[in-house]
């Protein structure tokens, strides 16, 4: 089936957003076309994102905090970062949302058909090494627990059973992301609130003494703390129209921001402070290594360490397979359930036992703030692109004809990303802000004199 042939088959009248069909997609049935099936209701969107944003690289960016904030300002940074997300999610996540589309289709009237390829390249290898690292996470808690219980140790066997569990689980597509992530947020919410007390409890005196009564500073490092917390989630806020596409059409912009900020900010606060309060009064980096130690109890370290396979599993599936996917099925013209496996056999290819060492936590954080350079340019223009030129109004048909006038490359849009990619390496510490001024204006300024580009606003 041609792409025009799934655009006719899709539309019939329901971009208009008067009409929803909640059971016309079956389980793996993934599509570009624009999309009338909307499959989750506002809960099951939240469940969605706190089960996806439980996130073992939040923790990560905590310990990597130690000896630079204490206690407060990595709370406030917390929350300015996960502020700045959901409305950078609810803005972004419009055009999918009205009608239907997924991020590389969107991408089509700011880039081109061909020029899409370079943000879909820039966040789908974020999301295939986060794959890998996250599934080497959960691995070890498995083995762990295998070692726990029953002395078996072998963390290769684990990693390679837990990948192909997880590749199982991603061609099912929105349905089994949509149960998955409703069944496991009580557990997660839990285990969670669980952990934290924990680390507290066992650990008081220490968190007090190295991060409670410390200065710690509210000058460049507590800012760019929010953008490394941001950058986490800087990739979903490139193709959130994934996601929102999915979003019954009757949730309103406001319930949306307060859908993203309940679901990521609980999620990011336990992670991220966690992390900082075990590796400041241990100095240890090491997840596995840190929640065994913070667990004295061997059933409820078994429930701990099966917690952090169970979330990386919610976060694998909805934020580091769905993107690629697409960008695959996309480029290739192949289907989803194929596009699936092939990114899960990617995962392999990142080394991630390398990632997880301890001397890696640094090297994470400049992985953030490098990849970040590249997806606020992006970001920018794209809302410049939906919001100012186009002024929320698409044309479907345009966006899915290959020869028409959205064709080949905007040149426009990359020269815009390539500034937009100077100033966040300029200023590395805060690179995602810094890169959104100089790309979202100088695409404005590109597509509204230079004749070469007009063509795109046909």
């Amino acid at each position: 089936m041609t792409m025009n042939t799934d655009l006719e088959a899709a539309v019939g009248g329901g971009t208009d957003g008067h009409t929803d069909n909640h059971s016309g997609k079956g389980v793996g049935e993934e599509s570009l076309a624009p999309q009338q099936t909307r499959i989750m209701d506002p809960w099951s969107y939240l469940f969605a994102w706190l089960g996806g944003c439980v996130s073992i690289g939040t923790f990560t960016i905590g310990s990597g905090l130690v000896g630079t904030l204490n206690l407060l300002q990595t709370l406030v940074a917390i929350g300015i970062g996960c502020t700045v997300i959901g409305a950078a999610l609810m803005i972004n996540g419009q055009a999918g949302h009205k009608y239907g589309i997924p991020f590389m289709v969107q991408a089509r009237s700011a880039f081109g058909f061909s020029g899409t390829r370079l943000p879909a390249l820039v966040r789908s290898v974020p999301a295939i090494v986060w794959f890998g690292f996250q599934s080497w996470i959960g691995a070890g808690a498995l083995n762990l627990v295998s070692d726990t219980l029953f002395g078996y140790d072998n963390i290769v066997v684990f990693f390679i059973g837990f990948q192909l569990l997880q590749i199982g689980l991603s061609v099912l597509g929105f349905h089994g992301i949509k149960w998955l992530e409703n069944i496991g947020s009580v557990f997660i919410i839990g285990s969670l609130v669980y952990m934290f007390f924990s680390v507290i409890s066992k650990y008081g005196e220490e968190i007090s003494a190295n991060l409670v009564n410390v200065e710690g500073t509210w000058g460049a490092p507590f800012w760019g703390a929010t953008m490394l917390f941001l950058g986490i989630y800087s990739t979903m806020m490139l193709n959130v129209s994934d996601y929102s596409r999915e979003l019954r059409r009757n949730v309103g912009p406001v319930r949306q921001i307060a859908i993203y900020a309940n679901s990521i900010l609980p999620a990011t606060l336990f992670m991220g402070l966690i992390g900082l309060m075990v590796s400041g009064a241990t100095g240890e980096v090491d997840p596995i290594k840190v929640f065994s130690s913070a667990v004295d109890n061997k059933p409820l370290l078994v429930i701990t360490l099966l917690f952090i396979a169970f979330a990386q599993v919610t976060t694998n599936i909805l934020n580091n397979v769905v993107p690629p996917a697409y960008a695959l099925m996309d480029i290739f013209k192949i289907n989803f359930k194929t596009s699936a496996v092939i990114v899960g056999l990617l995962a392999f290819a990142t080394f991630p036992w390398e990632l997880v060492k301890d001397e890696s936590a640094a090297g994470l954080s400049l992985f953030i703030q490098t990849y970040s350079a590249f997806l606020g340019p992006i970001f920018a223009i794209l809302v410049v692109d939906y919001f100012i030129l186009r002024k929320q109004e698409l044309d479907l048909t345009k966006l899915y004809d290959e020869n028409g006038p959205y064709k080949g490359v905007n040149w426009a849009a990359v020269i815009a990303m390539g500034l937009g990619v100077v100033a966040a390496l300029i200023f590395s510490g805060i690179s995602w802000y810094a890169s959104l001024l100089p790309a979202g204006l100088s695409y404005y300024l590109l597509m509204k004199h230079w004749p070469a580009a007009k063509r795109f606003m046909e």
